[in-house]
């Protein structure tokens, strides 16, 4: 049965001389693989709608197994992602980490959007560092991880200074430092942000400005809450470390 959808490529995979499997993370049927025959011939009509990042209308043959991509049209360039290799790096990230924490065929049109809306402003120019923590604290939930930022929690209490307990798995407000010996201090904008990234709409997001120092903090935080509780070893987020470690040399 032919059917439409719309969807982003999350990922490629070259099967034989000429063909592709492409996974597709759609607004109506979640991620999807499909066979893209014949994809990788230079004069082939699947060649650009099937390469990484792209987002497009997709008329696939569905069947019980793997569908069959017949044909497809651009939506949204991403032309600036694909001419930057640190863009290009960071949505690399954005991509593997649906691709690793989303199941098949499991529609979520809200996370189709995030998806859409982060690859979509980071070709837009804002910050890449910023989307990408927005995106990982968006992506918790999905991977079954909830964070206590709305109070201490060990106490329960929502007011004073909060640094972050990853033993406690949130906030802990500065009467309870004691029970976590390795808490990490947060500046009260990191508080501010973690909290916003949590719960806030991106489709709101305006200009956000964040210090250098505010940025390091909330990496540091996502990242070990992340190697504490979900499990992943994602090649692309080894990749961005050091790419950001080249950077720092510039």
């Amino acid at each position: 049965m032919l059917q439409k959808c719309e969807g982003i490529v999350i990922r490629t995979t070259d099967y034989g001389e000429t063909n592709k499997i492409v996974t597709l993370y759609t607004r109506e049927w979640g991620k999807v693989g499909v066979m893209a025959r014949g994809a990788k011939k230079p004069n082939s009509r699947l060649s650009s709608i099937t390469q990484l990042f792209t987002h497009g209308y997709f008329l696939v043959h569905r069947g019980t197994g793997l569908g069959s991509l017949q044909q497809g049209e651009i939506a949204t360039s991403l032309r600036s992602i694909g001419e930057d290799i640190f863009l290009t790096a960071y949505a690399s990230y954005i991509v593997e980490l649906t691709d690793k924490c989303t199941d098949e065929k499991k529609p979520n049109p809200f996370h189709f959007e995030l998806l859409y809306q982060t690859l979509n402003y980071m070709n837009e120019g804002y910050d890449p560092d910023i989307l990408m923590n927005i995106y990982e604290m968006k992506m918790l939930n999905v991977m079954g991880m909830y964070p206590i930022l709305n109070q201490c929690s060990v106490c329960g209490s929502t007011d004073g200074n909060f640094s972050f307990s990853i033993r406690e798995g949130g906030f802990i407000c500065h009467r309870c430092l004691n029970k976590d010996p390795y808490h990490f201090k947060l500046s009260p904008a990191s508080v501010k942000l973690l909290r916003l990234f949590y719960y806030f709409d991106l489709s709101r997001l305006g200009d956000i400005s964040v210090k250098e120092e505010t940025k390091a903090e909330l990496k540091k935080v996502i990242t070990a809450y992340y190697e504490e509780y979900s499990g992943l070893h994602l090649k692309t987020k080894k990749f961005l470390n050091s790419m950001d470690q080249f950077r720092n040399l510039l």
